[in-house]
């Protein structure tokens, strides 16, 4: 056990320290610390490798109870991880102790990016500001900064997709001197780290974050598309080395250092210190050949999304892509929020170029298919949104990590067969054990695919806090319309919080 004050001096000491909140992404986005990335007991195998990669990284896990964190300390250990501590009082105790308690999700990014806002004005221009712009033909270009999923499910009429890390890399090509660019996001901080990643890039255009995104222009009354696909193309030569002059003028002015092969050889050996490898150009161009040992993370989600990808403060951090143009932009923000980053030099080649996604093989007895399922209890292990999305006729939805109470709850308490599913296949393999415990004269196996007719819906008993809902997901239009204001004065409110929290600090230059 490790107690609040102990915990307050190793997030203030220079040693790397990585702290993890163990509870369900819904439960954890209610009241968490600042710091703690989400480690969910339901995926804890699957991601702590990518998350904490040296095994003996000082961990503290956090929950409410001390049972889930106990539970995942043993399976960190078993593992290989040697310095697994536990938060003694949890959550309560850090909050009853006057410690700033956040909520939301990737809130160490959605907090930098009002305090870009903050400290660089960044310019903003309103929904229906935007609408008449639009109406009057003014030449303009509106940049949709999120994912390419996220820009295909809803989007700005006449808006691209360009998500954050692209924008500096591919801007040049895109408009002409008098053309005013307009980035968005669903809410703020995308489309202000946008924008802000264009001006400090020199990018001569106007240039604007569209105040509240997509939620404010649903809010303003105003219609967005759905289903589009349009996107910038990759750069040409010539845009592409517009690019890469603006970047390096970025690396100068932010001292953002190279490293060598040599040198980032000697720091990976090092088993006393973390250092992350993260390819930040998009998921397409990984999967076609990256360098071997990094990891993707494009650039614009890394940034929005840091604690998603490290979990180990005090860490060093090396960023790859293929003309520096779009790991300087990146570098220059991490930079600012704390990170010890460098850009890796790549001019010789030195390390493997390999194809593919990275991927983990896990074994459990399995059904081919659904014509082998029989009269079995199915247990759903999905999320609860993709269960309500579409799941086997009659599954029963649960989480990974209260099997043991679901079998307290069934009104047969001792089913012959049991399958478990999920839209993740791993997620029924790593419970399968648990399962096996929780049912020890059944008969447990996993099922491999699913051909068959899907039912919609959630029907349970059971707690629903496996996910933080997005503020425009509820279906009735009026809880949303609250949701999507609750959230967009969230972010504002978290300038707030910064300003109370002593244990906050970053370091945002006045200029760039």
């Amino acid at each position: 056990m490790i107690s609040v004050d102990e915990l307050i001096a190793a997030l203030s000491d220079q040693d790397e320290l990585a702290l993890l909140d163990v509870r369900e992404q819904g439960t954890y986005s209610n009241s968490h610390i600042l710091w703690a990335a989400n480690l969910p007991r339901s995926t804890a195998e699957l991601r702590i490798g990518k998350l904490v990669p040296r095994l003996s990284t000082r961990i503290v896990l956090v929950d409410e109870d001390l049972v889930v964190a106990a539970d995942v300390k043993i399976v960190l250990e078993q593992m290989g991880y040697s310095n697994v501590n536990v938060l003694e009082g949890g959550i309560a105790a850090w909050s009853n102790q006057g410690q700033e308690v956040y909520s939301g999700v990737n809130v160490p990014s959605k907090l930098f990016g009002e305090l870009v806002e903050s400290r660089y004005s960044t310019p903003h221009v309103s929904a229906h500001e935007l609408q008449n712009w639009i109406d009057s033909d003014k030449k303009l270009v509106v940049l949709d900064s999120r994912t390419n999923r996220e820009y295909r499910t809803m989007n700005i009429p006449t808006s691209r997709s360009c998500p954050g890390g692209e924008l500096v890399y591919r801007i040049f090509d895109v408009v002409e001197d008098d053309t005013t660019i307009v980035v968005n996001c669903a809410g703020r901080t995308r489309s202000i780290m946008g924008a802000q990643s264009l001006i400090n890039a020199g990018v001569s255009n106007e240039i604007f974050a569209l105040e509240n995104g997509t939620m404010g222009w649903e809010l303003a009354g105003l219609t967005l598309k759905y289903g589009a696909s349009e996107s910038v193309e990759a750069p040409s030569e010539k845009g592409q080395a517009q690019a890469s002059e603006a970047a390096e003028r970025v690396r100068r002015k932010s001292n953002i250092e190279f490293i060598t092969e040599d040198s980032l050889r000697q720091w990976v050996d090092d088993h006393a210190h973390t250092t992350y490898l993260l390819d930040v150009r998009s998921s397409e161009e990984y999967s076609e050949a990256h360098l071997n040992g990094f990891r993707s993370a494009p650039g614009g989600q890394l940034v929005q999304a840091t604690d998603e990808y490290m979990a180990t403060l005090g860490a060093k951090v090396v960023l790859a892509d293929d003309d520096y143009t779009r790991a300087t932009m990146s570098a220059s923000w991490l930079k600012q929020m704390g990170w010890d980053v460098f850009i890796y030099e790549h001019g010789a080649l030195d390390r493997e170029l390999v194809a593919g996604l990275e991927e983990i093989e896990l074994k459990a007895p399995a059904v081919p298919n659904t014509s082998s399922v029989g009269n079995s209890l199915i247990i759903d292990l999905s999320t609860s949104a993709e269960h309500r999305r579409g799941h086997i006729p009659g599954a029963i939805w649960s989480v990974r990590g209260r099997l043991s109470d679901l079998a307290q709850r069934l009104s047969d308490p001792n089913p012959k067969s049991i399958i478990l599913t999920a839209k993740n296949k791993m997620i029924p393999a790593l419970a399968y054990e648990e399962a096996q415990k929780a049912w020890p004269d059944a008969e447990v196996r996993v099922l491999e695919e699913w051909y068959g007719e899907e039912e919609q819906g959630l029907d349970t008993d059971e707690i629903i806090d496996d996910l933080w809902i997005l503020p425009y997901d509820p279906v009735d239009a009026e809880v949303a319309r609250e949701a999507m204001i609750g959230y967009l004065v969230w972010e504002v409110d978290l300038v707030g919080q910064y300003e109370r929290d002593s244990l906050a600090n970053y370091e945002l230059r006045r200029a760039v």
